[in-house]
């Protein structure tokens, strides 16, 4: 009966994408120097997850067969941003925001996943 809620996997495929997201903000980060490099990010976990239900095959880690970016079900996109002198689009301000918001994604996915145990522990008299 409690096996596989929604609102677990749920919480579970927001924290895997912030996780994947936190890890591309540190490539952005550790290429802020090299010339040509486009700072990129994922589509948003909304996305992803209204879309989950189409016939695309989805993969639960990044060793899988097919998987060419990343863990799961992250598909990158370049940052519309402008470039420096030497084609670099990565600005750091804008980077250190994302990441502030991706700690509030992973906070509101250990949020939401606390919550509902706490829910269902009490319904079980516990």
């Amino acid at each position: 009966m409690f096996n596989n809620l929604e609102v677990f996997r749920m919480a579970s495929g927001l924290a895997s994408h912030a996780s994947a997201r936190q890890g591309i903000v540190a490539q952005n980060i550790a290429n802020a120097d090299t010339p040509g490099y486009h700072a990129r990010d994922t589509v948003a976990f909304r996305d992803l997850y209204e879309s989950r239900g189409t016939d695309t095959m989805r993969a639960t880690r990044g060793g899988h067969i097919g998987i060419g970016e990343g863990a799961g079900n992250t598909r990158l996109v370049d940052i519309a941003a402008e470039s420096s002198i030497n084609g670099n689009t990565v600005s750091l301000e804008g980077e250190m925001v994302r990441s502030a918001e991706i700690r509030h994604q992973h906070d509101l996915a250990t949020s939401i996943y606390k919550s509902s145990l706490n829910i269902v522990r009490t319904s079980l008299g516990r």
